[in-house]
């Protein structure tokens, strides 16, 4: 049947016909645009946790909102989307008490379009939401607004891990974890759910001292980091790991997870539970949050001032390898970062933009 379209090739669609072409076409019906429930579960987990939680709750007071103003939330008109960027750029924050920072706003855009596309619906227009962000970025950035700059990460610089590390006791179970957790970061680069998710055997020793095999979500691809010894024993990442992988294996630990919880007694994985009920991975494994809260107070506690995250150690490897004069490909790659993206270009400002500075060498 040349040219003709049979039935029995249309699942669930309906058949028009088409008077120029003189032949049935089929037209999507609503069983066309489902989308199971383990499809939707299915897209949702191709993004972080962390990413996970934090649409989830955009996406519950977008819906709250629309309720409260008659409007309907999936799918969204254009004119919806500008006037609930509207709305967010003018309502204080109950924890805050200022309005959400462009930032926070970009994110929650970026929940409502996806929850969209999850739902089989094409994202709605965004023009008049952009707009309206775009005028609010200029009256805070004009009104010299803290929040009119993303906020970024401390970079922890070689200087910074030292004063960091120097009051650890390396004696304990624990404090080798957390020197190990530090120095592996900084040295791959690695995000904090990175780290967590490595086991022992992603752990392999090499002449010039360890290579590490990370899963890079982001870029949904494995990278291979060869650790090498470092100039300072204090901060040197091959000592620091060997040392911590001896203490598991003491423990009895030779297999699953690489960093695990480890309580004030040094006890591996000790049960935790909330509410009467056992909490936690069964394994030991430490979660991303705690392995940023680990970042964190070891800058507290060495007095350190900055903005401090699991980020740190990242943006930190990135800034003080280009200050050592390596490639922003090379440093990309070893991060994980995609080629081409401006993420790590963005860490690596500080150093260029006084390197690279066109003031250079032009004779003032």
């Amino acid at each position: 049947m040349s040219g003709q379209l049979a039935v029995t090739d249309v699942v669930d669609a309906e058949l028009v016909h088409d008077e120029t072409a003189g032949a049935p076409v089929a037209v999507h019906t609503d069983r066309d645009r489902h989308l199971s429930p383990e499809t939707v579960a299915a897209i949702e987990e191709s993004a972080a946790a962390s990413t996970r939680r934090a649409y989830s709750t955009d996406r519950e007071l977008f819906a709250a909102w629309c309720a409260e103003e008659g409007r309907v939330p999936v799918p969204a008109s254009g004119e919806t989307m500008a006037e609930w960027v509207q709305h967010l750029t003018v309502t204080p924050r109950p924890r805050t008490g200022k309005p959400a920072g462009p930032s926070t706003i970009e994110r929650a855009m970026s929940a409502v379009t996806s929850w969209h596309q999850e739902q089989g619906h094409p994202k709605p227009n965004m023009r008049g939401a952009r707009a309206v962000l775009n005028a609010y970025r200029d009256r805070l950035a004009e009104a010299r607004d803290e929040a009119a700059q993303a906020r970024q990460a401390t970079a922890a610089l070689p200087a910074q891990l030292r004063a960091m590390l120097a009051g650890v006791d390396r004696t304990t179970l624990a404090g080798k974890r957390n020197a190990a957790l530090v120095l592996l970061g900084f040295a791959t680069a690695a995000r904090v759910s990175e780290l967590v998710a490595l086991d022992v055997s992603a752990v392999e020793e090499a002449e010039h001292g360890y290579d590490v095999t990370l899963y890079r979500k982001k870029v949904r691809k494995h990278t291979t980091n060869a650790i090498l010894y470092g100039t300072d024993p204090a901060t040197c990442p091959v000592r620091a790991l060997r040392t911590y992988l001896a203490a598991l294996e003491a423990a009895g630990r030779t297999d699953g997870p690489l960093f695990v919880r480890v309580d004030r007694w040094d006890r591996i994985a000790p049960p935790m539970t909330r509410g009467g009920r056992t909490i936690g991975d069964p394994a030991g494994r430490m979660t991303a949050e705690a392995a940023a809260e680990v970042v964190e107070r070891l800058a507290v506690a060495a007095g350190l001032s900055g903005d401090w995250s699991g980020h740190s150690l990242r943006r930190g490897f990135a800034t003080a390898a280009r200050a050592a004069g390596h490639d922003p490909l090379e440093i990309a790659r070893a991060g994980g970062w995609v080629d081409g993206s401006r993420v790590p270009a963005r860490y690596m400002d500080d150093v260029d933009r006084v390197r690279n500075s066109p003031l250079v060498g032009i004779g003032l």
